[in-house]
């Protein structure tokens, strides 16, 4: 497998961890999160020879969701979002593209996911795990042969995402990630949307205390 990271520029002002994901065997290849800078992403496909398959979404926020379209129509590739969030795609009211001062863009999902389904790229297989909070559509991408979670903006080094924005939950964020997430391996590595990598273990002692209710 051939993992880069590509920290895009995104429109409002912060960058977004890109993700492409190739076989080498295959050369069958998965974008997650193209926020921007499509020849950036374009240029490294090209180098890579890769074969675009898919262009997975973590959520529907603009800073993850910008460079879709160009790059679709550059590549090629298979828009893929939970169902939750395929609305979200073009309500910008979700997407935040209007609290940005963007317009409108008209972008749909080719195929909606839904928890437990598997995502195949070459030989890689990976699981999808709905994790609800900071949209409720936000998924993460788990791929147990080699031991990686990719978790958009639900789970980052020392913290989780936010909770104020259209659709989003404090008390869902923290159950996707202690009953979701924290069972995975220990020395599971983590992927997220935004800034350092980490691992699984290094999480555990931060959600001990935090206990949503199960009230309503």
């Amino acid at each position: 497998m051939i993992l880069k990271n590509v920290r895009v520029e995104t429109r409002i002002d912060t960058k977004t961890n890109c993700y492409i994901i190739e076989d080498e065997e295959t050369k069958e290849t998965m974008v997650i999160d193209p926020g921007g800078e499509v020849d950036k992403i374009v240029e490294l496909l090209d180098i890579l020879k890769a074969d675009l398959k898919y262009i997975y979404l973590t959520h529907c926020h603009v800073d993850h969701i910008s460079g879709v379209k160009e790059l679709k129509e550059r590549k090629g590739g298979d828009i893929l979002i939970h169902r939750d969030d395929a609305d979200g795609l073009h309500d910008t009211s979700i997407n935040l593209r209007e609290y940005v001062g963007l317009m409108p863009e008209d972008l749909e999902a080719d195929s909606r996911v839904d928890d437990n389904d598997l995502v195949h790229v070459g030989q890689l297989e990976f699981r999808v795990i709905h994790t609800p909070g900071h949209t409720k559509g936000g998924s993460s991408l788990y791929c147990e042969q080699k031991g990686l979670l990719f978790s958009g903006d639900t789970l980052f080094k020392g913290t989780w995402g936010r909770t104020d924005l259209p659709t989003s939950s404090f008390e869902d964020i923290i159950k996707s990630i202690s009953n979701k997430l924290l069972v995975l391996p220990d020395d599971t590595i983590v992927y997220p949307g935004h800034g350092q990598s980490t691992k699984i273990i290094d999480e555990e002692p931060l959600y001990y205390n935090l206990k949503p209710s199960e009230e309503n």
